[in-house]
């Protein structure tokens, strides 16, 4: 995260991670907007750029090179990054409704979702077709395709539907990678049939004639059949049907027709056209609703032109300039589309055909031009600048709301002590929108006035409780409650017991009340969103404003001392088990150096975001004989608390041990938690030190752990049945790691090998 010197003034809210939104994230970068805070919602964390999406398909770039990776483009920024799909939008109380989490306020708002192929809602289209957006998920299936043609035997008939420049180079970079990869298993190339249907009179609309020529002789030349003037109507399994056209048969069927625009933008009352983009003025901003402004395909400019990620990358030094405008009451800048530009389409292989007004071109060079093009433009993305060190005014400079600059005046002369609590209105707000969880031996809680809460612990049974706190590290301050409760949690379920109730202890940075107000909404929110399915309840707590955000819960739970689990149970014989992968020491300590990717750290946040309360009770099916969680001290650090208090020795399969996307390759790169040094002096404890330390995976038995999963000892005849179970409990890496044995003569508890 980066740090945050001024309060929190406006909210702007990015919503898509579209060619426009991704430079206005490196531009507000380079030059930060001092009270401004940046926030981007997308469904998809590597965003794809059109432009290199063909060469991807046709083989010619791996999944890297034609993403950006939003991630590290969201911290350069200092952008919070929400992993989401925006599903509606309130104008009136500046809130988008994401799906899974509360809603997000915006004072300023950006749309760049980008655009979906039209009449999917022609019968069947929907369900026996592979739309071209949203890409994430046609190249998942595009992927699946790939492995039926391999499969399969015989002719195999693939159908494009879809005549433009989209619909050519997919028909031609498909067919290009599919016959590359039959010839080079010995299979025929040839038995791949396709065709290409398109309802218009002719095949690439938008372009001149001499285009279409070069594209129809390609196209013959590849034995791609053209069927023009085929409007579909309705899709079935293998099979399209066109008034007044013979069905066309199919085995696949990609479907790339014209942009539609998503629904909800005009379902909440912005201005939209009648295919329902986003009316814009020339200065990119919503006709109907100031506040909001509208760029790339979804939006409908005063001068129409094509959807083109063209004019998406265009728009965004304008859009850039525009919400630094729009947040600090300047006049706004106007947004020019140039009236032709250079067009460059592929032909599947390292080839390309070049379209600018009336003029055409092709050959080789065209692609290595095509291609340095795209490369150039992806490295603005992926080698980051350094950001300007200019002292920029602050946005109170541009506010004409005068309570707001009231407000502010009192941010610089904040109190200590209990001054520094949330404000008891802000508090009571956060309180009634909360849900207010009962249980019977929650005596007073939170609902009630008094000074604290009163629990009853039930006639033989104990209580078990715990506390943990720490800095944020995350910047979507839900998901970082999740975490925090989940982590919390964890000490319960490792010790076997029943989650009753938490009080919750939360640091909200200064902004203004409305700011303070809804992060510290969220934050509880997303605490709630553990507690509640675990069975605690949120009993009581204590907010304060300071410098970053922080969180803790103090979880009370309930157990049986019979039952209770211990670190000192372990017994010759046990299998090690551990229900998550490590790394997220490793990987955060990376992300905060802008060296993650946005996939691997999206990864890590499923993981700790995953509640080992279903792992305890499968390992309690299973005779786990001890138990702990798998926290700050690393792998290695909780298991030698296991095997002292045991008095056993335990070895360690590395190669066993499950691991987090990308731990691997940050710990090789030397990027390591700011725990690891202390965690490190337990390598004491390990018998073979000097064969195990060359082991690529040993720092990462150090790598201390948010929300980690549980450790347990489970006799041994039962490990494979217990793995077999959690596996299908929801903990697909859950692993037997090692073994333990008799306490021997060394004085090193823990063996690890390769």
């Amino acid at each position: 995260m980066k740090t945050k010197t001024a309060p929190v003034v406006k909210d702007l809210v990015l919503v898509g991670g579209g060619h426009s939104h991704v430079a206005v994230l490196r531009r507000f970068g380079m030059r930060p907007l001092p009270g401004l805070r940046l926030t981007l919602i997308s469904r998809d964390i590597q965003t794809p750029y059109s432009g290199m999406l063909p060469g991807y398909l046709a083989g010619h770039y791996d999944f890297d090179a034609c993403h950006i990776d939003l991630g590290p483009l969201s911290r350069f920024a200092g952008a919070r990054l929400y992993h989401g799909e925006v599903e509606g939008l309130d104008l009136d109380q500046h809130q988008i409704q994401v799906s899974g989490r509360p809603p997000v306020h915006f004072d300023l708002l950006s749309i760049n979702t980008g655009s979906r192929p039209t009449t999917l809602q022609i019968p069947g289209a929907a369900d026996h077709t592979l739309p071209v957006k949203p890409i994430d998920r046609f190249l998942s299936g595009w992927e699946a395709l790939i492995q039926r043609v391999i499969a399969s035997g015989g002719h195999f008939r693939i159908a494009v539907v879809g005549g433009g420049a989209g619909g050519v180079e997919l028909a031609l970079a498909t067919q290009y990678r599919l016959q590359r990869l039959l010839r080079e298993r010995g299979d025929d190339p040839e038995r791949l049939d396709y065709v290409l249907l398109t309802q218009g009179p002719e095949i690439l609309p938008g372009h001149n004639a001499g285009v279409r020529r070069r594209f129809l002789r390609v196209l013959g030349e590849r034995g791609v059949q053209i069927r023009t003037e085929h409007r579909v109507d309705e899709v079935g399994d293998g099979v399209l049907s066109a008034e007044g056209q013979p069905d066309t048969l199919a085995d696949a069927i990609f479907w790339v027709t014209s942009a539609s625009a998503p629904a909800w933008p005009g379902e909440a009352g912005l201005q939209v056209d009648a295919n329902g983009f986003i009316q814009v003025n020339a200065h990119l901003q919503s006709v109907s609703h100031p506040p909001v402004f509208a760029a790339g395909d979804v939006a409908a400019l005063p001068d129409p032109r094509p959807k083109s990620g063209v004019f998406a990358v265009r728009q965004g030094p304008v859009l850039t300039a525009n919400l630094r405008r729009a947040a600090t009451g300047r006049r706004l800048r106007r947004y020019r589309p140039q009236r032709q530009f250079l067009g460059l389409i592929t032909t599947g292989d390292r080839y390309a055909i070049a379209s600018r007004g009336n003029w055409s071109m092709e050959g080789a060079a065209l692609w290595r031009l095509k291609d340095w093009i795209d490369r150039r433009f992806m490295k603005r993305f992926n080698e980051l600048p350094a950001m300007s060190t200019e002292a920029q005014a602050p946005l109170t400079a541009g506010l004409a709301d005068q309570e707001a600059m009231r407000e502010l005046s009192t941010l610089a002369m904040r109190c200590g002590g209990c001054g520094a609590k949330v404000g008891s209105t802000v508090l009571t707000r956060v309180m009634q929108r909360l849900p207010v969880g009962r249980r019977d031996d929650v005596l007073i809680g939170i609902d009630a006035p008094d000074d604290a809460t009163v629990l009853s612990v039930p006639p033989g049974r104990a209580l078990v409780q715990s506390v943990d706190y720490f800095r944020a590290f995350l910047d979507d301050t839900y998901i970082f409650g999740r975490v925090a409760a989940n982590h919390a949690l964890g000490d319960l379920f490792g010790m076997g017991a029943e989650p009753q109730s938490a009080l919750a202890i939360a640091t909200v940075p200064y902004g203004r009340e409305r700011v303070v107000e809804e992060d510290l909404y969220a934050l509880l929110a997303g605490a709630l969103s553990i507690l509640e399915p675990a069975g605690a309840v949120l009993a009581g707590g204590h907010s304060s404003e300071g410098a970053e955000l922080a969180f803790g819960l103090t979880v009370n739970g309930l157990a049986d001392l019979e039952t209770l689990w211990r670190k000192g149970g372990l017994a010759e014989g046990d299998a090690l088990i551990l229900t998550k992968p490590v790394g997220t020491g490793t990987l955060f300590a990376a992300d905060m150096r802008a060296q993650a990717r946005g996939r691997w750290i999206d990864e890590a946040i499923t993981a700790m975001c995953l509640s080992n309360q279903e792992a305890g009770a499968c390992l309690r099916r299973f005779g786990a004989s001890a138990c702990t969680d798998v926290t700050g001290f690393g792998l290695l650090g909780h298991l030698l608390e296991m095997t002292k208090a045991s008095n056993v020795d335990a070895i360690v399969q590395l190669e066993a041990v499950p691991l987090l996307a990308g731990a691997a390759e940050t710990v090789a790169a030397g990027i390591l938690s700011s725990l690891q040094p202390q965690n490190l002096r337990l390598r004491r404890g390990v018998a073979n030190l000097d064969q195990a330390s060359r082991h690529p995976r040993f720092p990462l038995l150090f790598d201390p752990q948010t929300a980690g999963g549980l450790l347990a000892g489970v006799p041994g005849e039962q490990a494979d049945a217990c793995i077999e179970a959690l596996r299908q409990s929801g903990y697909p890496q859950a692993a037997v790691i090692g073994r333990v044995e008799g306490r021997g003569d060394a004085l090193e508890p823990v063996r690890l090998i390769g």
